[in-house]
């Protein structure tokens, strides 16, 4: 039994076992503010986020949440002063789909990103769109495809930076089309996003929160979704399956998490203020129309979800021979 098969196993027994000391525990949680923090930097798509469910999670416990970014390192630094944090839910953490990929990037870790943490919920997931300049020469991804492969390794393809999941949405697109091009990685998207504006860079895999007031404005071509089906924001615009990758499915998720040993009273307590935060029409009107997909997932498919991602980013980074800046 492979690591994160086995984590699941454990997690299911653990959240099997709510006596009546968890649900007593459950009870008196909370009673002061929790801090919540975000191991990305201010503006990014998951701070955002983190920020509208803070502000509504905070209501629904009747305790504020209080946001504090910690960024650098695909999110170690941050993520380890979560698992360093007393297991008392009140130190708790949004992260991204970089906690999944990490484990598989670098060699060493100051943490285990499978049995140092309790996954709550998996709070929603974000499409990625890929994008070009709006003069590009490529108007859908069949006319990419066919460019990449008369003149391979000639296109280029930027990255938010080695090994983010922006990066791997690009290797993934290179498997599945058997294309090959050359990958530019970036500190951030902000300066990629301009580059490819200008054409610097021709196609970019980014977050659709991030440049969908750019594809709507035409500074941006978006040329497909990474998502099995159309996003509501962008209901013109293929996925990838449909415009001939067959089988390409990608995108960033967003989960809630506190470190291990965290009570399963106060998960159940977490995991259930957390779905009623993200179907509350208020959270879906803020965040539905930048394209974010609410879903406040149980805590059974949180587990899952960490296990099945790790998996992936495994293989994807094995394939390609990823490697950390």
């Amino acid at each position: 039994m492979n690591p994160p098969i086995r984590f699941l196993a454990g997690c299911m027994l653990a959240l099997s076992i709510l006596g009546p000391g968890a649900q007593a525990l459950a009870a008196d949680y909370p009673d002061r503010p929790i801090r919540l923090i975000v191991p990305t930097s201010p503006g990014s798509t998951a701070d955002v986020v983190a920020r509208v469910v803070a502000e509504n999670l905070g209501k629904t416990l009747a305790q504020p949440l209080i946001v504090e970014n910690l960024a650098g390192a695909a999110g170690i630094p941050g993520t380890r002063q979560l698992v360093a944090a007393k297991p008392d839910g009140y130190t708790l953490a949004i992260v991204s789909s970089n906690h999944a990929i990490n484990p598989s990037l670098y060699k060493s870790m100051p943490y285990d990103s499978v049995k140092d943490v309790t996954p709550i919920s998996v709070i929603g997931t974000t499409p990625l769109v890929m994008v070009a300049a709006e003069n590009s020469p490529y108007g859908n991804i069949g006319e990419l495809l066919a460019a990449a492969r008369a003149q391979p390794g000639k296109i280029n393809y930027g990255s938010s930076g080695s090994g983010s999941v922006l990066h791997l949405a690009g290797e993934l697109l290179k498997s599945r089309a058997g294309v090959d091009m050359m990958h530019i990685p970036y500190r951030g998207g902000n300066a990629l996003i301009t580059d490819v504006m200008s054409g610097q860079i021709q196609v970019a895999f980014l977050a659709v929160p991030s440049v969908l007031a750019q594809v709507q404005a035409g500074k941006l071509r978006a040329l497909a979704v990474s998502t099995p089906e159309r996003v509501a924001v962008l209901p013109g615009v293929p996925t990838l399956d449909e415009s001939g990758v067959k089988g390409y499915s990608y995108d960033a998720w967003i989960a809630l998490i506190g470190p291990a040993g965290l009570p399963a009273g106060i998960v159940q307590r977490l995991q259930a203020a957390t779905q009623q935060t993200m179907q509350d029409q208020a959270v879906l009107k803020t965040l539905g129309p930048q394209g974010f997909v609410s879903q406040g997932s149980s805590t059974e498919t949180a587990v899952r979800t960490l296990a099945d991602e790790i998996s992936k980013s495994q293989a994807l980074v094995k394939a390609a021979a990823v490697t950390p800046e």
